[in-house]
């Protein structure tokens, strides 16, 4: 069984890495031949069990119906795109992973299309960032439970221990990480919001420190404490960075849901609202979450 891996950014050469680790070959497909070089400098991608791909028809020729391949693009036209393209490509019986946080009800569409034509497609939200993808995946997967109990091995390998659920019929598992997202949106705001607090305060506080100390045995310590801290750390006041917060698209799709059912989110709707304003004004509050973002997903921030 081979891994093929569309999409070779961040997540995809990451992932690539994991994969490679566990001993499996991988096939690394982008359209963009420079990719290869940058690749090539770490010492895993030179062996014999990677390959890459810059052509569709070498990448389809190379793939098996008892391979898995992975969609390791952003969300949008581009997946849209490129589940056509494997549907009318791929050998029957091929098992396709979408992971690029697409809207839980197009996947269901695409279901549909790939059951008929003799496909499996998985509908997989991650959780953790590069860090996640390269040391142990958080992963929530919808689809077909036949075609998942065949990769199971596979991907509790890939997965970082109790990282790994099953969550239903297709579209669950990007409905969890659009829920995911909009708690990791409210969860933010809450951080960079207190941390504005200080900003404004008169008291000289160091935020690294301040951070450190809260990531020790408080109520609030959490991961994102400790990227705050590594975030100050770097740069104590963030004096580089502009508070633009991009969104990108789970939180708002997890408040038209949520209105939909009748059920109040007063705090993601407010975070998601802030995201918004940040586009239009520079904020303290926005250089922490930006600084996050960079931080557990390599997510670009604006310099000054």
């Amino acid at each position: 069984m081979k891994i093929a891996l569309i999409g070779l950014g961040k997540m995809g050469r990451n992932l690539a890495v994991n994969i490679l680790r566990k001993g499996y070959s991988v096939i690394g497909y982008d359209i963009l031949p420079q990719v290869k070089d940058e690749l090539l400098r770490e010492e895993i991608f030179q062996t014999e069990r990677f390959k890459f791909i810059s052509e569709w028809d070498s990448l389809i020729q190379e793939i098996n119906p008892e391979d898995i391949i992975f969609i390791l693009i952003p969300h949008g036209e581009e997946t849209e795109l490129m589940l056509e393209q494997l549907l009318k490509a791929l050998p029957k019986g091929s098992t396709v992973l979408e992971c690029g946080n697409s809207h839980y009800k197009e996947i269901e569409k695409w279901n549909e299309a790939y059951l008929k034509a003799g496909l499996n497609l998985l509908d997989v939200g991650t959780s953790g960032g590069v860090d996640g993808a390269r040391e142990g995946l958080c992963a929530m997967i919808g689809g077909n439970h036949d075609s998942y109990k065949r990769i199971e091995p596979f991907l509790i390998k890939i997965c970082c221990e109790g990282g790994l659920l099953y969550t239903g019929k297709t579209g669950s598992g990007h409905y969890l990480k659009m829920i995911h997202n909009g708690i990791e949106y409210g969860m933010m705001q809450a951080i960079a919001e207190g941390f504005e607090v200080l900003n404004e305060s008169p008291y000289p506080f160091d935020y690294k420190e301040v951070a450190r100390l809260w990531n020790n045995g408080s109520v609030i310590r959490s991961w994102l404490m400790e990227l705050v801290e590594e975030s100050f750390r770097k740069e104590p006041r963030l004096e580089s960075i502009v508070g633009k917060m991009n969104a990108s698209g789970e939180a708002q799709w997890m408040v038209e849901e949520a209105m939909d059912l009748k059920v109040p989110v007063p705090v993601t709707a407010l975070s998601l609202m802030v995201r918004n304003r940040s586009m239009q004004e520079d904020t303290f509050s926005g250089k922490v979450v930006a600084a996050l973002r960079k931080e557990f997903g390599g997510h670009e921030v604006e310099g000054k």
